[in-house]
């Protein structure tokens, strides 16, 4: 291993057009690393902070960087993180920042990886056979945070749970996403793209369960493997003074938890990500009881990719799976630290994109080391099939 030589960060575009940090990590022996911090439209109360660009690049400048050049080996991440930690003091990055500190970490990740001449996923410990691969899960109609006038469920999700490779299963998510956007034409509905590049139409969300379950059922036969759907309700985001509030109607807590295990028994769904608000762990507790058996009840919101959060939530039964997102927590370490406790204790782990991507491809490496059984990347925009080749790519490596 060798000491960090050096840490450069600048400011750089995401995919919403909105300037986040990107980090440069080299190695004194030679390696190299580059990250950006992605950025969410739809956050979790309980999420590290992330600062104005300029304000996490001058405070990790201050205070991170001295205490990683020259101190600290590429090749340690959890001592790399250790000293984002020291130089922050805060248990939240409300300091640096999280998108400086998630940058720094993921770019050492690199260096070393770099620096051993190791791809990333095998660096961070994965053992990829190209038999085990994460499924990923494609944004197809998107609206609530992700788009103005389109359904209250943030993200209808094509999962392509029977399909053989990678390669497949991506192949089959961009069949959806192009097939709905067929079936909108024939309905004669207009239709833009939200921030993940999923459709965005003005419709309910009555007939995007109807306009998705077609889109699969019609890719399915066509591929010839099972293609469900899930969803990412964002509840929180609808959640107000005790209710869930949808534009043609209110629910209580008893409600929505009906809707959603009504919704499960009729679509079959197998993927139900922030049904609820992101404090009620009782009311995930009561959904998981019901439907926990048939589909995954994954906390994003609730859990924010913190162990202390996931503990509480294991504790009283709330969920059956955790949404992971380096960002939300604000190290590699501490993601892989939620991981590790979500497998011990039988919780399925997705690594997750956020609405505002850059080209950086770390988390399709992340999936893969840490064998995780699903990864959100989207289905279309060039910031989305970045990871999605990437997997493409990691899967005929390891062949």
């Amino acid at each position: 291993m060798t000491l960090i030589a050096e840490v450069r960060l600048r400011r750089v575009l995401d995919s919403r057009a909105n300037p986040t940090v990107e980090a440069d990590v080299l190695t004194e022996s030679g390696g190299f690393g580059r990250a950006a911090a992605p950025s969410g439209a739809s956050t979790g109360e309980h999420e590290a902070i992330e600062l104005a660009p300029e304000e996490a690049i001058a405070a990790a400048r201050e205070r991170a960087v001295p205490r990683l050049v020259g101190e600290v080996y590429a090749g340690d991440q959890r001592s790399v993180d250790t000293a984002l930690h020291a130089a922050d003091g805060t248990d939240d990055f409300s300091e640096i920042g999280a998108n400086s500190a998630v940058a720094i970490s993921m770019a050492a990740a690199k260096a070393a990886g770099d620096m051993l001449g190791a791809p990333l996923y095998q660096h961070l410990g994965g053992a990829f056979r190209g038999e085990n691969f994460p499924i990923p899960l494609g944004n197809v109609i998107g609206g609530g945070e992700h788009a103005a006038d389109a359904t209250d469920i943030q993200e209808f999700l094509s999962a392509p749970v029977g399909a053989p490779s990678v390669a497949d299963a991506v192949f089959a998510n961009a069949a959806v996403h192009s097939e709905i956007h067929d079936i909108l034409g024939e309905r004669g509905i207009p239709a833009g793209k939200g921030d993940e590049g999923a459709w965005a139409p003005s419709i309910d969300d009555e007939e995007a369960f109807e306009i998705v379950a077609e889109a699969t059922e019609t890719i399915s036969k066509e591929v010839g493997f099972e293609i469900g759907f899930g969803l990412d309700v964002a509840a929180a985001e609808m959640f107000a003074e005790g209710e869930y509030r949808y534009s043609d109607r209110t629910r209580s807590t008893d409600e929505q938890i009906e809707y959603i295990t009504d919704l499960v028994n009729e679509y079959d769904l197998v993927y139900v990500e922030d049904p609820l608000d992101e404090n009620d762990f009782e009311g995930f507790a009561g959904l998981t009881e019901q439907v926990g058996e048939q589909t995954l009840i994954c906390g994003d919101d609730l859990f924010v990719t913190n162990t202390e959060r996931l503990s509480q939530g294991l504790d009283e039964g709330a969920a059956n799976s955790i949404l992971i997102k380096p960002n939300q927590i604000g190290t590699l370490t501490d993601a892989f630290d939620a991981v590790e406790l979500a497998a011990r204790n039988g919780f399925d782990t997705v690594i997750s994109h956020r609405s505002g991507e850059t080209e950086d491809t770390t988390i399709a490496h992340l999936a893969v080391a840490t064998d995780a059984p699903f990864i959100k990347t989207g289905a279309a925009g060039g910031e989305r099939t970045a990871k999605l080749n990437e997997l493409i790519r990691i899967a005929e490596d390891a062949l």
